[in-house]
């Protein structure tokens, strides 16, 4: 592969992250559900902008970060790399306990602005802890202190991730009534939905402390 881009199995890898990430309830999925159900398709699509707008915010961030620790501090590194896998046990615990937290309001009062629905997506992704947190762990753990080119491959990745999770959440958006359906009304389908994502979360979490035990 180039040298900005990390090799295909690590590709492949956060491919699959990247469509469980997409595709956990959380508030980004209900703030699609909502502004589609009560605004119809159109302000749907903004919000999902909005929110892709956030990732790729997320990822600069993460990239440039990450790069500066890698070259200041590499035991701060590592530590991060652990904090990340401790992270994902932690979120397979929580599938499992409380559920993943889909919750669809209505909304009342006129209709918001096109412009109003992205904000309303880019200021969601932006302020939501989790995101933030998952990108900040999750990310690093597809590079190595000692690579050059940590920083252009993270970069990738982030890219990577808009690119996947854009067409599940159109497909979200389109079928909203569906997901709402499904999600809001069958607990049969939630339960099995929250052991697929902890049962994800746990086998990404015991591959990275395994490999970090090796070195």
């Amino acid at each position: 592969m180039l040298g900005y881009a990390p090799d295909l199995p690590v590709i492949l890898s956060f491919a699959l992250a990247a469509v469980v990430l997409t595709i956990t309830p959380g508030p980004d999925m209900a703030l699609f559900i909502s502004r589609t159900v009560n605004y119809g398709l159109r302000h749907g699509f903004a919000t999902v902008l909005g929110a892709l707008s956030g990732i790729a915010v997320h990822t600069m961030l993460v990239a440039f970060g990450v790069s500066v620790l890698i070259v200041t501090a590499p035991a701060a590194f590592w530590v991060l790399k652990i904090a990340g896998a401790l992270y994902l046990l932690w979120l397979a615990f929580a599938a499992i306990r409380s559920g993943a937290g889909l919750t669809v309001t209505r909304a009342g009062g006129r209709t918001p602005s096109y412009r109003r629905s992205y904000l309303t997506g880019l200021g969601i992704n932006l302020t939501n802890p989790k995101v933030a947190l998952f990108f900040v762990t999750f990310l690093p753990q597809f590079v190595s202190a000692s690579d050059p080119h940590a920083a252009s491959k993270l970069m990738f990745l982030g890219l990577e991730f808009v690119v996947i999770s854009l067409p599940i959440v159109v497909g979200m958006v389109l079928g909203a009534q569906w997901l709402t359906g499904t999600l809001m009304r069958s607990p049969r389908a939630q339960k099995i939905l929250n052991w697929s994502f902890a049962a994800v979360f746990a086998a990404f979490a015991v591959t990275i402390l395994t490999a970090e035990a090796r070195r």
